[in-house]
């Protein structure tokens, strides 16, 4: 049975949550990690992460789950989930080494490299080793990243259920700690049939943690299924923006959607911008227009071959790459740290979605800007969403110089039909038919792992719109995790 949820009424936005907002909401003193009771090493490479103070969803997390409590977080993109419930497997690891001892669930592939890493950061002043096994990447190394018994797997589910079914030896028999990060994602997926089949290889005598957006009826039973007596700790479940966030829109004829994006563009040179598309058709397609047009674009969707896909968040990050055109594979989750421009090419049909979307911005307490093209067909969507987030959203600043945008018609007009060209000879990602067809042949349970954009290629999409218009922690000498049995 279910206790009673410890729910922080007057706590503020969770994406707005920063590491330098930990306070005691008692005293009005800013808490450490130490006084969360966690270790000093763990404490020292939270230092060497930036980690200055707990956020609230690890402030109210951290202590229940190194009670051995299961726990149910509730919180909103940007919180700090996945220290919420990495501290504690880590402390529990220090305490206990031993291989295979934590496994984490995440929707996308993408989510599960960057948790990885930030477990592997966290974990670095003990010796904690960490293996990310997702979908698209190669099965035989994979199994001897997980024959070299690491104590952290970090896994979309499909993938994870093939290995434990073909990978000789591996089996996750004596796993102390379960995680499911972004529950209502993962069900959404439909993921749940695979999930019922991991409850069934793992044991029964475990500590679980569930973290979500929001508690939907699957989460719900997901919930009664999986967990003992836990607690529910709620931070802001109500969908809300951040307050540093600018939120703007720019209202246009559908036909011309490309023309005032590239305008958007041009005005925003030099500057970091994510673009989100409702398919994988349309991230391609712009990518390559605006590559055409000068600018540094690069597409990031479910048809790419993960390591391409990688490659590309990597660019974006680093800088190499200004402009990501991107499906909503990487709407959750992720924390690309610097996005000056979050721009909605296609408002998003859910509400939440919006808010997930612009979320990538004004993250730690940075500002940021969105802005959101808005045709004849979409005025019924965004007022919803601004009833939703409970404010109206203004016009971008020379969105309305209608002369000065159709300027670059011409130019765009002519990146548009080369566009489509090289898209129709070359497929998604530079792959061609080959390519495809050896995606096609892929397991169901893979295809699964690519993300809800996968099966998606907008091309009855583009039909319709007549073809496109419009830092790791430091070490220092401390006593590393070892076990028997390497």
């Amino acid at each position: 049975m279910v206790e009673a949820a410890d729910v922080d009424e007057g706590a503020s936005d969770a994406g707005s949550s920063k590491q330098a907002e930990g306070a005691d909401s008692d005293s009005g003193v800013k808490k450490t990690f130490a006084d969360l009771g966690v270790l000093q090493p763990i404490c020292e490479a939270c230092e060497a992460m930036n980690f200055k103070h707990p956020t609230p969803i690890q402030e109210k997390a951290i202590p229940e789950a190194l009670a051995g409590r299961d726990v149910i977080g509730l919180a909103q993109t940007g919180s700090g989930k996945t220290a919420a419930f990495s501290i504690p497997i880590l402390q529990a690891l220090w305490d206990n080494p031993q291989p295979l001892f934590a496994c984490v669930l995440a929707p996308t592939r993408e989510l599960a490299y960057q948790i990885s890493q930030q477990i592997e950061g966290l974990g670095a002043t003990i010796g904690a080793r960490c293996a990310t096994i997702v979908g698209g990447m190669d099965m035989m190394s994979q199994s001897i990243a997980l024959s070299k018994r690491p104590h952290v797997v970090v896994a979309t589910p499909g993938r994870l259920q093939d290995h434990l079914e073909n990978t000789k030896g591996f089996s996750l028999r004596n796993l102390k700690y379960l995680v499911m990060d972004e529950a209502d994602r993962l069900l959404d997926m439909d993921f749940g049939p695979v999930i019922d089949k991991l409850l069934e290889s793992i044991p029964r005598e475990r500590k679980t943690m569930l973290f979500s957006a929001t508690m939907s009826t699957k989460v719900s039973k997901l919930q009664r299924a999986s967990l003992r007596n836990p607690i529910r700790i709620e931070v802001s479940t109500k969908y809300q923006t951040v307050e540093t966030l600018s939120q703007y829109y720019m209202f246009m004829p559908f036909d011309r959607k490309d023309v005032y994006l590239v305008h958007l563009a041009n005005e925003q040179a030099g500057q970091s911008v994510l673009v989100f598309t409702r398919t994988v058709h349309d991230a391609q397609r712009i990518a390559i227009m605006l590559r055409m047009l000068g600018f540094p674009a690069i597409p990031l969707h479910g048809q790419m071959s993960q390591s391409a896909r990688l490659g590309a968040l990597s660019k974006f990050k680093a800088g190499g790459r200004r402009i990501l055109i991107a499906t909503d594979v990487a709407s959750r989750g992720l924390d690309i740290p610097a996005v000056d421009l979050v721009v909605n090419y296609d408002i998003p049909t859910h509400s939440k979605d919006y808010i997930h979307r612009v979320g990538r911005t004004a993250r730690a307490g940075r500002s940021g800007r969105s802005v959101t093209l808005v045709t004849q067909y979409d005025v019924e969507l965004l007022q919803r969403i601004e009833a939703v987030i409970g404010k109206k959203l203004s016009l971008f600043p020379g969105g309305n110089d209608t002369e000065a945008i159709m300027m670059l018609s011409e130019r765009v007009g002519e990146a548009q039909r080369a566009a489509r060209q090289e898209i129709r000879e070359n497929g998604y990602g530079g792959a061609g038919g080959a390519g495809r067809r050896k995606r096609k042949m892929e397991s169901e349970r893979d295809a699964m792992d690519r993300d809800d954009d996968g099966g998606d290629n907008g091309m009855h999409y583009a039909a319709r719109r007549g073809g496109g218009g419009g830092s790791r922690g430091g070490g220092g000498n401390k006593r590393k995790l070892s076990h028997k049995g390497r």
